[in-house]
């Protein structure tokens, strides 16, 4: 998310917080976890590599930062602005979308598997995950993420928004 829309929800009060360090918003989850304080914190930053480091302090520590977990980056448009690779700054990302976007997509497909690792870890761990509506996980799907049921791999791991949060079941065609 661009400064500018962080610091638009933070002003609007969407956001009471907003971290560009991940240490300290590891700090800072654990105080308010502590102190059993209600906050909302925006990352200025990528978000595979929160998901990594919230998944990496709980392989460490055995601590679980975040008990219910969803992303909202926009997947409808993985290829032309909508996702940014992880370990490429946003003005890199921008140059390959136009000097070569077959390896902009490779590595937008190597950041989803990262990022659906890093969630799945978590899960596992016990938090609740749920797929907002912006095509995360097809995206991670076509990937070659491991986000499908192994039961039934037409559907996926992680219920979405409309099941989960508003309590209404699709209809399996």
């Amino acid at each position: 998310m661009s400064w500018e829309a962080l610091k638009k929800r933070h002003d609007q009060g969407w956001l009471v917080e907003i971290a560009k360090d991940l240490d300290h918003l590891v700090e800072r989850i654990q105080e308010a976890k502590r102190k059993k304080e209600s906050t909302s914190i925006g990352y200025h930053g990528n978000v595979v590599d929160l998901w990594e480091k919230l998944a990496a302090v709980y392989e460490k520590t055995g601590e679980r930062l975040v008990d219910l977990g969803s992303d909202q980056t926009s997947l409808h448009i993985p290829y032309d602005g909508g996702y940014y690779p992880v370990d490429l700054s946003y003005e890199e990302g921008q140059a390959m979308i136009v000097a070569n976007p077959l390896k902009f997509k490779t590595l937008v497909h190597a950041s989803l598997r990262r990022q659906a690792a890093a969630i799945r870890k978590l899960t596992d761990a016990g938090m609740f995950f749920w797929d907002y509506g912006n095509a995360f996980l097809l995206e991670s799907s076509r990937a070659g993420a491991d986000v499908m049921c192994a039961s039934d791999p037409t559907r996926f791991i992680y219920p979405s928004y409309v099941e989960a949060v508003m309590g209404y079941k699709m209809a399996t065609i």
